[in-house]
């Protein structure tokens, strides 16, 4: 059974499809019309950003059931995998419209279906990308030099990790971004080791590692990068993994290409890594979707078998991570083209580009 109509509810798709970033609202849209229901705080707001051609409503159960009844739904498709139990019987209990009889809407799940659309990059929209990625570098660079002049200073004050976490942010202000993408990850020496760390008051040594994962969010469009800094020359164990991570990271980028399975690129990378008798060490998967959201479709990961198409942004970011010492990630951003990919990432990440 195919829908009539879709109910969309997901805040990113929202936004793909009508440009409307109000915290409240969700969208109709038939065969012949666009529906944007909002309340009276973002109807203003929503008339001047909105795209040509989508009506704004004012919702009530009253303007929700009309607009029903109007093209005669009975079917609606619904994005299950955004929805709480308690959203959906909201919906189900609100879609309930009188005609000659009480109509019981029928609804279909079409979680993804707007996501599989959205993977496939516009012009315009690579260009926000780009953008995101440029601001994402300046701060990083920014970053790079406080904790050099840190490290050269006398001063008896104390840099945290969490200290470079919030100039992560006040920088992202400074050129331009809207907000960050998601809270920067900064991990000193073992820390490092810590996949997703949450920056505390661990402070800053002379010879730590450190892991600096951060993006930035410009006009909607997310970045997402991964370097390290080593504020002294790396012992051998330190240059053997970087360089093993980043031969993996470089190997999978060399063949990721437009028709390639997420599971196929994910092994790309994952196999030197297992090779080199780290696999117990690397636990996440290889890469990742993104645009107006951080992590979104496709996934470069064993459990995602469908071919990633082109014009499609997405991460490459392999690592090891060895607890209690240190772990290490190289993650850029690459568009996946017919033919191979550009990494849109320009920092250097050879080894000697990280020792300050």
């Amino acid at each position: 059974m195919k829908e009539q109509a879709k109910l969309i509810t997901n805040k990113s798709n929202i936004a793909y499809v009508s440009n409307f970033t109000g915290s409240s609202g969700f969208m109709l849209i038939t065969k012949s019309s666009k529906y944007l229901f909002t309340d009276f705080r973002y109807i203003e707001r929503a008339k001047n950003t909105i795209k040509k051609g989508i009506m704004v409503m004012d919702f009530n159960k009253e303007s929700w059931q009309k607009t029903l009844k109007k093209h005669r739904i009975k079917t609606l498709g619904i994005e299950e995998s955004d929805l709480t139990v308690a959203r959906f019987k909201k919906y189900k209990k609100i879609s309930m419209y009188q005609s000659k009889t009480k109509t019981q809407i029928k609804f279909i799940d079409i979680s993804g279906k707007l996501e599989s659309i959205r993977e496939i990059k516009s012009n315009q929209e690579l260009k926000l990308i780009k953008k995101s990625q440029s601001i994402n570098e300046k701060v990083f660079i920014e970053i790079k030099n406080i904790v050099h002049t840190y490290l050269n200073s006398k001063s008896s004050k104390k840099l945290l990790e969490i200290d470079l976490a919030w100039k992560i942010k006040e920088l992202a202000h400074k050129y331009g971004a809207d907000d960050v993408s998601f809270d920067p990850i900064v991990g000193f020496g073992k820390n490092s080791a810590i996949v997703h760390h949450n920056p505390g008051k661990t402070a800053l040594k002379k010879g730590d590692i450190i892991l600096a994962d951060m993006g930035m969010v410009y006009k909607g469009y997310c970045s997402d990068m991964t370097r390290m800094i080593f504020t002294s020359k790396p012992n051998k164990k330190q240059a053997d993994i970087y360089n093993l991570v980043l031969e993996s990271q470089l190997k999978g980028i060399e063949a990721i290409k437009a028709g390639i399975t997420g599971k196929k690129a994910d092994k790309l990378t994952r196999g030197i890594i297992e090779e080199a008798g780290y696999s117990q060490a690397y636990g996440h998967a290889g890469g990742h979707g993104i645009g107006l959201d951080i992590h979104e479709s496709p996934s470069l990961s064993d459990k995602y078998i469908k071919k990633i198409k082109a014009n499609t942004v997405v991460t490459v970011e392999p690592g090891i991570y060895l607890p209690g010492n240190f772990g290490v990630r190289v993650e850029d951003m690459i568009l996946v083209t017919k033919g191979g990919n550009k990494i849109l990432t320009k920092i250097p990440k050879n080894l000697k580009s990280c020792i300050l």
